[in-house]
């Protein structure tokens, strides 16, 4: 069965046995990015057999990260298991053309055949017994495809081009089990093929199915698509990223203040690259990704550079954007967004010093709190009684200043402290401990024309 169309159709097919993470995402993203910039089509299917491991949850996990990830699908969500009288259809099809045969071996005598082989040297593998079996016995069966004993299949790879495999290494397929399901390989040969889709990009730990999905494909007269196997993603010891590398779930990192078009911005150069450059807008990664400039070995996962990008972010959004998106983080904390707190102004001051939405709204959180905490520790080192005093003076001195602006303030306490014979670094961390709990935070007078003069003077004086 020929493809009826030359427009790419690509597709993302995750099984929901878990929650999206980095490594799907990241083949997600490069699906998407050629379907994109090919004006084609990308197919979401939930691959969904496994009925053990497969839950309705992880289907709604999976979608809820390609949704934050903006990686939106124009067919889908398609079901395999809705497709199943479909891939029994095909079981009997290959059945009643001789290609495949039922197989009545239990696992014991099989293992017991393969050390056999082992030990005499040979490759362990199904050793093609019940082809010629009496295929009407009376007794639990599975189903195996007849691979080819000759030749060599190859697989033209769009990353690693040219992969060969004898045929003669690869045993025949069980494409349907004992319990009458179907089985992966099957499966995914069959959907590609009626979904009409062009390029199967996966990962490379797919590249041993490929051979055998081509077998599949031309067994059942469809003409295969083009393969392309991504490198995985690895940790910073260079081997397969896993949870002790910090890998978790995409929507975790929406937990933990990363922005999407940070986090795509990161998996697109995993991998892959256009010079030197580091930072693309998804019009750009649209435009410039290419299969010929993704690399052959893997990626390094590195998440302080994931925490420069997601700053650069960021710092480049306007306030009033991340004031929309920090609201949940500081609500989630019991914080209410007070309108007498400009917050875009204190968001301005702050996203300079956060990398993530979580930082910045741990920045934010002393503008709203009613009074702070000040650590003892702070409180001795900088809250001495000659400190107090002069705080308490400072108070007084604002407290009929009708003026509340960043200049005007600047000028008043200036004014202030060279009447004192003083110099503002002798008052400046004293008052920011006072005003903040902390030594670190915006500009002083930035801070309190936010702060308002309210919240100013009643810090000033629970401190003195």
């Amino acid at each position: 069965m020929a493809q009826e169309t030359q427009t790419p159709r690509l597709r993302f097919a995750p099984s929901p046995t878990g929650h999206l993470h980095i490594g799907g995402a990241r083949t997600a993203l490069f699906n998407w990015l050629y379907a994109r910039q090919n004006k084609g089509t990308f197919v979401l299917r939930i691959e969904d057999t496994d009925r053990e491991r497969s839950t309705d949850e992880y289907v709604h996990s999976i979608m809820a990260g390609m949704e934050w990830l903006q990686l939106d699908w124009n067919e889908g969500p398609l079901h395999q298991i809705d497709r199943m009288d479909l891939y029994k259809s095909y079981v009997e099809k290959l059945l009643n053309e001789g290609k495949a045969y039922k197989c009545f071996c239990t696992a014991e005598e099989i293992d017991v055949r393969k050390k056999a082989m082992l030990a005499s040297g040979q490759k362990p593998k199904y050793d093609g017994l019940c082809r010629n079996a009496n295929q009407n016995q009376q007794k639990p069966f599975c189903i195996r495809f007849i691979s080819k004993p000759e030749g060599t299949t190859i697989v033209h790879d769009l990353i690693k081009g040219d992969v060969s495999f004898e045929n003669a290494e690869m045993d025949d397929l069980v494409i349907q089990r004992t319990d009458g399901t179907p089985t992966y390989n099957f499966c995914v040969v069959i959907d590609d093929a009626l979904m009409r889709i062009t390029h199967i990009i996966r990962g490379d730990d797919h590249l041993n199915n490929t051979p055998r999905q081509i077998l599949l494909y031309e067994a059942m007269g469809f003409t295969p698509a083009k393969f392309g196997h991504l490198p995985m993603i690895l940790g910073s010891d260079k081997t397969r990223l896993s949870k002790r590398h910090g890998a978790t779930s995409v929507l975790a990192y929406r937990e933990m203040g990363f922005l999407p078009d940070a986090l795509i911005n990161f998996l697109a150069r995993i991998g892959w690259s256009f010079g030197d450059q580091e930072i693309f807008s998804r019009e750009e990664l649209i435009e410039k990704f290419s299969f010929e400039n993704v690399g052959t070995s893997g990626g390094v996962f590195n998440q302080e550079k994931l925490l420069w990008l997601n700053a650069h972010y960021l710092k480049n959004l306007d306030d009033k954007t991340l004031q929309v998106m920090v609201t949940p983080f500081l609500e989630k904390d019991g914080f209410r967004i007070s309108p007498e707190i400009p917050m875009d102004k204190a968001i301005h001051l702050s996203k300079e010093r956060s990398r993530t939405l979580l930082e910045l709204s741990e920045a934010l959180k002393f503008y709203l709190h009613q009074s702070v905490t000040i650590d003892p520790a702070l409180k001795e080192k900088f809250l001495t009684p000659l400190a107090i005093e002069l705080l308490r003076e400072l108070s007084h001195q604002i407290e009929t200043h009708s003026d509340f602006s960043e200049t005007s303030l600047k000028a008043k306490i200036d004014e202030w402290i060279t009447g004192k014979g003083l110099k503002l670094k002798d008052v400046a961390q004293p008052l920011r401990v006072a005003l903040t709990g902390s030594t670190v935070s915006p500009g002083i007078f930035e801070l309190m024309a936010v702060l308002g003069k309210e919240k100013v003077i009643q810090r000033l004086k629970a401190v003195s």
